[in-house]
């Protein structure tokens, strides 16, 4: 019999949250076991959407880890207390999958490695692009030698704003008010689109560039009338072999997941011996060589158990030791966290400046 992997979701600032516990809910070998936020509000969702009992809902996370014991804590707070929550979460000895960003700074990140050093249990980011099929059919054509070595990424990513669809891409209507009561604007939070959707094209970029990391990062940013984060980011990254770029907004056109906007979501990777575009959700990439250079279409793979979600890949991970897929090690997510980190400083003031960490 397959051990029953007990989860917990707790912080519930993300909307993402709620698509976590669904992912849960439908593994076989898995169950919500208990969910808790400060604000009760947010949970009467979620308990009413996976058939939770009242006992299983908390206000307090202490009385939640206690009560329910968790083998897995998914964690969705607001980018600048991922380093709090982990800090919280460590001690009670569970494995943790935080939600996107890695955290709010290089600091935060190597405090959230090393707070969970002493329990040796599991701490994984988990990047939504990373279950799209067009990413994962891209990375096995890379390994497969189809372009040569990696040398750059271009990367375009963002949707209409945050606060225009919920879990499950749920469409809404955000009002100023939204915007004034969310953590998403609020700069003392981690908030902004360089913070919150960067880190998609520098770790997945790091990826699909086998680990390498930068020499140095040229961040630029735009500045909305009234509002205090940026809403509109590029940063070109400098590698010993040549640039890279990515760059996130909110406010394109229309989100990618129903129409790509243009200019299109996603990616072009350019290698010694050819190039792959991989745009999000879409059912082909297209590839050229050396030997085609006028290019062709490939299908996307079909994605499978365990690599549909990352309930199920990190449950897949803890029960066989498979190795996790690489955006959600900590060595790959570490290095697409240095970048943003050099971006947003460079960003600020205004110039070039070498890696963050480095």
């Amino acid at each position: 019999m397959s051990k029953k992997w007990r989860v917990a979701g707790i912080n519930f600032d993300h909307f993402h949250m709620g698509d976590l516990l669904r992912q849960t809910s439908q593994h076989a070998n898995a169950e919500i076991v208990g969910i808790s936020d400060e604000q009760p509000e947010r949970l009467v969702d979620a308990a009413r959407n996976f058939g939770l009992t009242q006992e299983q809902v908390f206000t307090d996370y202490r009385a939640c880890m206690e009560q329910t014991k968790p083998d897995i804590v998914i964690l969705c707070p607001a980018a600048s207390k991922h380093g709090e929550w982990v800090e919280k979460i460590a001690p009670y000895g569970t494995h943790i999958i935080m939600e996107k960003p890695f955290a709010g700074s290089l600091a935060e990140a190597d405090a959230m490695i090393a707070a969970m050093q002493p329990n040796g249990k599991l701490l994984t980011v988990n990047w939504p692009l990373v279950w799209d099929a067009g990413q994962q059919t891209a990375h096995r054509l890379i390994q497969e030698g189809m372009i040569g070595e990696v040398r750059e990424f271009h990367h375009h990513g963002g949707n209409r704003g945050p606060l225009y669809h919920g879990a499950d891409k749920i469409e809404k209507e955000p009002s100023a008010a939204d915007k004034a009561a969310s953590w998403f604007y609020s700069a003392k939070q981690g908030g902004g689109s360089l913070l919150d959707y960067m880190g998609y094209g520098t770790t997945l970029g790091t990826w699909h560039l086998g680990g390498k990391s930068p020499l140095e990062v040229t961040g630029v940013w735009d500045e909305p009338a009234g509002l205090e984060v940026d809403e509109h980011a590029v940063a070109v990254i400098r590698y010993s072999f040549g640039l890279s770029k990515s760059e996130t907004r909110w406010g394109t056109f229309t989100d990618p997941w129903t129409f790509q906007p243009q200019p299109k979501c996603g990616f072009v990777l350019k290698g010694t011996d050819g190039t792959i575009s991989c745009y999000d959700y879409e059912k082909t990439i297209r590839v050229q060589t050396r030997a085609r250079p006028e290019g062709f279409e490939v299908p996307v793979d079909e994605v499978k158990a365990p690599n549909r979600n990352p309930v199920e890949h990190v449950i897949h991970h803890l029960e066989t030791g498979a190795p996790l897929i690489g955006p959600l090690r900590l060595d790959i997510s570490r290095v697409g966290q240095q970048i943003v980190d050099t971006a947003f400083q460079s960003a600020k003031e205004k110039r070039t400046l070498r890696l963050v960490g480095a």
